[in-house]
């Protein structure tokens, strides 16, 4: 009689642990920690409607054609906002290309370049209707080549749009930050 009553008590037991464990999860992921994706923060800094403009860098025209492509791809989908005229645009983001720059990284056992880095600076202006913002982002993007190699134009063409887009990265996470100190 009892080993029957000390097992029931076990149960009891058991069952106390698995319904306290239980809602303690479900009132967690029902209240959560408050977090938000930086593209949700970043969307109250830019509002609902964005349009882009890249002013063309005479020295490096080919660059810039890369860095609207980019641009264009980063309001999509990091600030998850629809691309629009001007016009109709809640904010203008304007981007100038300041400058690229490849630094070798690695040499081999012969003294060859065998890596790079690529750094590009952009200089970002926030403008809307009734306020303009200057962001500077820097990007870098870091590849090899063979030994005693040169730079082939895809590998530059790649390396540039890979630093494009994390310097893209970093003004979305400066807006981000922005947005979370915006008052709700």
């Amino acid at each position: 009689m009892k080993s029957k009553e000390m097992q029931s008590n076990k149960i009891s037991v058991v069952r106390c642990i698995l319904l306290f464990t239980l809602s303690s999860f479900l009132f967690t992921m029902l209240t959560g920690c408050g977090y938000q994706p930086s593209s949700k923060e970043a969307k109250k800094v830019m509002g609902e409607s964005v349009s882009t403009e890249i002013i063309i860098s005479m020295t490096d025209p080919e660059n810039t054609v890369v860095l609207k492509d980019a641009l264009d791809e980063a309001v999509i989908r990091r600030f998850q906002t629809n691309l629009r005229h001007r016009k109709d645009a809640g904010t203008h983001l304007q981007v100038e290309l300041n400058n690229v720059g490849f630094n070798a990284l690695q040499y081999d056992s012969n003294g060859y370049i065998i890596s790079y880095r690529t750094t590009i600076n952009l200089a970002v202006t926030r403008i809307t209707r009734n306020f303009s913002k200057r962001y500077n982002a820097v990007g870098n993007f870091d590849f090899t080549i063979s030994p005693n190699a040169i730079i082939t134009d895809q590998q530059r063409f790649d390396a540039i749009a890979n630093s494009a887009t994390k310097a893209l990265d970093s003004f979305v996470a400066q807006v981000a930050a922005e947005g979370t100190r915006k008052k709700k």
